[in-house]
């Protein structure tokens, strides 16, 4: 993507009693991860490599928020199990998940079910969408993300 556009502000409520709100986030950068569902095999690498280069994130200036549709019972409950440092976001009205068009058609079990393509966007400190992978493999994208938000910082 040439051209660096901005996103739509949106609050979402988030794990830890908190409440996000997208333009509350700038003067850092700016992970967000939209992945299908809490507790499922590929989610759950994905937190979870998340969660061990967080440290390296917060040294970048960046934060890091995960977004799905589960309730914020379901991510304190995902968050607790994995002891993840990052805050979950509930979109359970797909406010931003419709902003980033990150729903999907897609066949599970033989039926069209709509859900979340596993995506994820970097935005920079000053509010600009940088990058964003869609339809991405779980195990090893923490790593090309945080490789990533390393070179905004060069």
């Amino acid at each position: 993507m040439s051209q660096h556009h901005s996103i739509a502000d949106f609050t979402l409520p988030a794990t830890g009693g908190q409440t996000f709100t997208l333009s509350a986030a700038r003067g850092k950068h700016l992970v967000i991860y939209f992945y299908p569902k809490d507790n499922t095999p590929g989610c759950t690498t994905e937190a979870q490599q998340f969660r061990d280069l967080y440290d390296r994130f917060r040294k970048a200036n960046c934060e890091v928020v995960g977004v799905s549709r589960d309730s914020i019972k379901s991510h304190e409950n995902f968050k607790a199990k994995f002891t993840l440092p990052f805050e979950l976001l509930s979109d359970a009205e797909e406010t931003a998940c419709n902003l980033f068009g990150v729903m999907k058609q897609k066949m599970m079990y033989g039926k069209q079910v709509r859900g979340i393509e596993r995506s994820t966007f970097v935005i920079d400190k000053d509010g600009a969408l940088r990058r964003e992978w869609r339809g991405l493999k779980a195990d090893g994208h923490a790593q090309e993300v945080l490789d990533f938000v390393n070179s905004l910082n060069q």
